[in-house]
């Protein structure tokens, strides 16, 4: 009985969750706060050092460092200590990239969001990189997602990542239901549905972007597009609610 839904962010409502223009900004900005002679491919290789970390705590440790985690790694890199108005100047420039060069959300992820609000309470439930939940809150804003959404959980303000079950737990009981009664929407098998399933809830499978899991997942539904989703909710909640609310 599915009585709320939340969406993963990466792959699932926005794409381009790795963009050539941001790691340039990010390292354009380092050159700018360190001030020495550092060149533009030493400050890449820096933000490069700090991706593999940030993606091997995600995996290994399932927990998401911050911008100012990123600042502390380039620091050492880099061998220049920072001043505190040029350390929290170099996190805010990592953590807000993001907004300046934007991704574009996924065709009609909005109009699922919306839909499914018409009928159940939705969260939205995120793992975060160098940029952070108050970065993605924005671009949900901006883009007209918040309007519709009624919980968030953010990896790096949470201190877990998918699939620890605190992620699901909290926004089940922020939408004042079970996790049993919770149906996840994610593009990866290992969090996303993985991370659900374990706490007896539904699991759908986005792979509108990400066909990696198509023939492999555990997930109760496989979405090949948000259209597709659109047409089949409200069959798959008619069993709870027969009309949107």
């Amino acid at each position: 009985m599915i009585k709320a839904v939340s969406f993963d962010f990466w792959g699932t409502l926005f794409r381009d969750a790795f963009s050539k223009e941001r790691q340039e900004y990010r390292a354009k900005a380092i050159i700018n706060t360190f001030k020495r002679d550092i060149t533009l491919n030493d400050a890449l290789e820096a933000m490069s050092i700090v991706m593999k970390e940030f993606a091997r705590c995600h995996i290994e440790e399932q927990r998401t460092l911050t911008p100012e985690d990123a600042v502390d790694m380039v620091s050492l890199q880099l061998g220049v200590d920072l001043n505190p108005n040029e350390y929290e100047y170099l996190a805010e420039e990592f953590a807000t990239a993001i907004l300046i060069f934007q991704p574009e959300p996924i065709e009609s992820a909005l109009e699922a969001v919306k839909v499914t609000s018409q009928f159940v309470p939705v969260g939205l439930i995120s793992d975060t990189g160098i940029s952070p939940g108050k970065s993605l809150f924005k671009l949900l804003e901006i883009h007209g997602f918040t309007q519709y959404i009624s919980a968030y959980r953010f990896s790096d303000v949470e201190g877990v990542a998918k699939p620890q079950p605190i992620m699901f737990e909290k926004t089940a009981l922020e939408l004042g239901v079970k996790t049993d009664e919770l149906l996840h929407l994610g593009d990866l098998e290992p969090t996303d549905i993985v991370g659900i399933k374990n706490l007896g809830g539904q699991a759908g499978l986005f792979a509108g972007i990400n066909l990696k899991y198509m023939t492999s997942t555990t997930a109760n539904y496989i979405f090949t597009n948000w259209q597709e989703y659109i047409e089949q909710l409200p069959k798959i909640l008619n069993h709870y609610f027969l009309s949107p609310k």
